[in-house]
């Protein structure tokens, strides 16, 4: 007999049950499995959510076989259940994806799906605490003073085309980097750019007419470098914390296709103070241009990607005049020229984390002595993705998302995992220039 917290499912309005014998399985890309690994009680700041048209699949514990649940009853009503998973607040990175197949249902909605079960104490998630710091907990953040903060700021920049943006993203997409902005502290955004020149499949700002819902709206009238600079100063020289700008946030397209109005911001903040740190989170698809923000003062870059591999790197990306081996140029360049050299690493449970992809993660974060690898589990529908990663990149058997991290850590001494940005005072790890 298996043992085992129990499957969740939810009805037709949303409403979240747990199975009366099934236990709960796992999606691990391509193959669903049994329960694994070990999950944690579902954090506080975390929710469950049903995953529209999706069915569950449980295993039964006296057969040991998985059951595709098609209809149940409750209260004397039959229903075809909704699959149910977990989102996890920032810090958590997510180890299995939801046990579940595509029934009658659109492309869900760009969020990281996480498996969740019914434990003996309640909801589980699969999932690493990842990064312990505070300063990203959620209760710190949609304070009821926000709008007021929001207000006196634009005010104090009238027409300002940063804060056009940053008060649509704090207010309504209660992005915790925009809202920093206004609470003056930490890592602040700076949107730069309208334009992008990768195709991103899970692009959460551009969506095609069959894709899903894009879940912020980008923007629209680029700003310039004056605009960009006296926020960026404003805030480099007031905030308290971890005081940082960065260029690159997810309401807007690729930053360093405006490298030259972000060079012209980034000597604005420079010549008038030396407080803070200035970090670009970008695909990387320019080396030029980063060499030109580098000239002006950048002293940290982040760089996205979801593999090591050309063919899936590109198949996700779908970038647009470049390849990955601009990208990899790039990562080369920031290590060359001292930045503090981060990836932001779109982690997807059964792809990511596939033998030959962990060994191409592992050879460029030791070639380039990458300083952090900051842990994103991928917004995408999942099915969606494993479309895109179907025979594209490196394979080989999955070995767990634990399993890569501690690989990874092992590849770079010092290397940081987390899911947050480093302040300067917390890179003693910074391996320099080459």
């Amino acid at each position: 007999m298996t043992s085992g917290p129990k499957l969740l499912f939810a009805d037709p309005k949303g409403r979240v049950m747990e199975h009366p014998y099934l236990i709960a399985t796992l999606r691990s890309g391509e193959d669903l499995v049994p329960p694994q690994d070990r999950p944690i009680p579902l954090p506080a700041a975390g929710r469950l959510v049903h995953l529209p048209g999706r069915l569950p699949v449980g295993l039964n514990p006296d057969t040991g076989e998985l059951e595709l649940v098609r209809e149940m009853k409750v209260g004397g009503k039959s229903f075809v259940p909704n699959a149910v998973g977990a989102l996890l607040p920032p810090g958590y990175t997510r180890t299995f994806l939801p046990g579940e197949v595509k029934g009658d249902g659109p492309i869900l909605p760009q969020w990281a799906y996480t498996a969740a079960a019914w434990g003996k104490d309640g909801p589980v998630a699969w999932a690493i605490h990842t990064d312990t710091r505070s300063h990203w907990d959620p209760e710190r953040y949609s304070t009821p003073e926000m709008r007021a903060l929001v207000e006196e700021h634009t005010a104090r920049f009238p027409g300002n085309r940063v804060l056009k943006q940053l008060k649509t993203c704090a207010l309504l997409y209660r992005c915790f980097t925009s809202q920093n902005t206004f609470y003056v502290r930490d890592e602040a955004a700076i949107p730069a750019s309208v334009m992008c020149n990768a195709r991103c499949v899970g692009c959460i700002s551009d969506q095609p007419e069959d894709g899903p819902p894009a879940s912020h709206e980008r923007m629209d009238d680029g700003p310039s470098g004056e605009e960009m600079g006296v926020i960026g100063l404003y805030h480099l020289e007031r905030a308290g914390g971890r005081t940082m700008v960065s260029f690159g946030q997810g309401c807007e397209g690729e930053p360093l296709t405006r490298y030259k109005a972000i060079a012209e911001a980034i000597r604005y903040m420079r010549e008038r103070t030396d407080k803070g740190s200035i970090n670009i989170n970008t695909n990387a698809s320019l080396t030029h241009g980063l060499a030109a923000l580098f000239d002006s003062g950048l002293d940290a870059v982040r760089v996205s990607l979801n593999s090591a591999v050309k063919e899936l790197y590109e198949a996700y990306y779908k970038p647009v005049k470049y390849t990955w081996e601009d990208v990899e140029a790039s990562i080369a360049l920031a290590r060359e020229r001292g930045g503090y050299l981060a990836l932001n690493l779109l982690l997807f449970p059964g792809v990511t984390d596939r033998e030959g992809e962990v060994q191409a993660l592992e050879r460029l974060v030791r070639k380039y002595q990458v300083d952090q690898v900051q842990t994103r589990s991928l917004c995408i529908d999942p099915i969606q993705y494993l479309e895109v990663a179907r025979e594209k990149g490196a394979g080989g058997e999955p070995v767990g998302i634990r399993e890569l991290l501690k690989r990874l850590k092992a590849a770079r001494p010092g290397l940081i995992i987390g899911n947050f940005a480093r302040g300067l005072d917390e890179r003693a790890n910074a391996a320099g220039p080459a």
